[in-house]
This record gives C-alpha cells, sequence and structure tokens, in this order.
C-alpha cells in the first residue's frame, strides 16, 4: 500500500516539475520578447513591437493554463516577472503609438495579469518614458517630451496610493521610491533643454535684427 502511495506521489510530482520546467522556459520567451519589443518602440517600430507583444500574450495564456493546476508554482515569482515584463510593454507601446494619451491603457483584468504585477510593470513604465524623452530631446523637440513628463507624473500620483505592505505589493515601495528620482531627473533635462532651444532662438532672432 505504501509503495501505490509512493508512486501516486512521485507521479503527482512529476507532473508538477514538468509543468514548472516548461513554464519557466516560456516566461523566460516573454521576457526577451517584451524586451525586444520595448526595444522597437524606442527605435520607432511599431509594428514589430505589436507583433511581439502579441506573441507575449499567448504565452502568458499557455502558462496559465498549464499551472492551472499548481497554484503553488505559478505564485512562486517567475510568472509574476513574465507579466511584469509584458505590462512594462504592452503600456510603453500605447503610450508612445497614441503621443503620451492614457484613456486608451488596459487594466489588469483586460490584459490577464495580476495587480501587483500591473503595478510592477506600470512602475517600470516610467524609467521607459524617460528613455524616450531623451529620445525626444537629442532629437531637438524638447516641448513633445512635456506631455510624456505628465504621464510619468501621472502614474506616479497612482502609484503613490498603493500604501500597502510589500508581502501585497511585491516590491512596488522601492520602485515608486525610484520613479520619483526619475521624473525629477526628467524634469531638470527637459528645463535645460528647452530653456537652451529658446536662447538658440533669441539669439538667432537678435542676430537676424542687428544683421
Amino acid at each position: 500500500m505504501i509503495s501505490k502511495i509512493s508512486d501516486m506521489i512521485r507521479d503527482s510530482f512529476e507532473k508538477k516539475d514538468a509543468a514548472r520546467e516548461r513554464s519557466l522556459v516560456i516566461s523566460r520567451d516573454v521576457v526577451r520578447n517584451c524586451r525586444t519589443a520595448m526595444f522597437s518602440i524606442h527605435k520607432g517600430d511599431l509594428e514589430k513591437a505589436s507583433g511581439m507583444l502579441d506573441i507575449s500574450r499567448r504565452m502568458l495564456g499557455e502558462i496559465d493554463l498549464l499551472l492551472e493546476d499548481h497554484p503553488d508554482i505559478y505564485h512562486a515569482g517567475f510568472v509574476e516577472h513574465a507579466q511584469q515584463e509584458y505590462i512594462e510593454g504592452v503600456v510603453l507601446f500605447a503610450l508612445v503609438k497614441s503621443k503620451g494619451d492614457t484613456s486608451g491603457i488596459a487594466g489588469p483584468e483586460e490584459l490577464g495579469v495580476g495587480h501587483a504585477a500591473y503595478l510592477n510593470g506600470l512602475a517600470d513604465v516610467i524609467g521607459e518614458l524617460r528613455r524616450h524623452t531623451l529620445d525626444i530631446i537629442r532629437n531637438d523637440i524638447p516641448s513633445e517630451g512635456e506631455k510624456y513628463l505628465e504621464v510619468m507624473e501621472e502614474i506616479y500620483a497612482c502609484l503613490m496610493m498603493f500604501d500597502f505592505p510589500d508581502a501585497m505589493t511585491h516590491g512596488l515601495r522601492h520602485k515608486t521610491d525610484t520613479a520619483r528620482a526619475l521624473i525629477e531627473r526628467t524634469r531638470g533635462d527637459l528645463t535645460t533643454a528647452i530653456g537652451q532651444q529658446k536662447l538658440e532662438s533669441s539669439m538667432r532672432d537678435f542676430k537676424a535684427i542687428i544683421d
């Protein structure tokens, strides 16, 4: 009898381990795909980014099915990490495509991710928006970066409302603190760039007058 019980437990563990290994592989692919998508967004290739994000969403759905009977593995951490990367990519894509309009951003239920994963992914978007804003500054159109700074501040204001234990929010407090610093640096960069642009414009106008 003990041997039959042992066989049953071993069979259960083997199935669980197989589901875990397969899910780990898929989650790593999701992370890679989402990072490739974000790189493509910054390069202006939104079509490629959209395709990569669609693939990632299907992969996350596959993980959900694989771990449907294994909630302990599902909540081990690696699935949530993949979800965070996906949210970061999806929200960044929506913001860049809409040029800073937040009205079309989907919520966690629509995207099929956990609430903590959604919030942490949203926090990471602030860093990506800083990168996008710096690209805008380098392209000598800093005034267009102001709308993205406003979005960064809106995200930060929302995240500040979640003053809950770290066991619930999974590191959100630290990301929120980091976001505040990124926003202030971005504000300084934009202020300097816009001021420089205005100075150069004034100098050109003055030169035209004296010439």
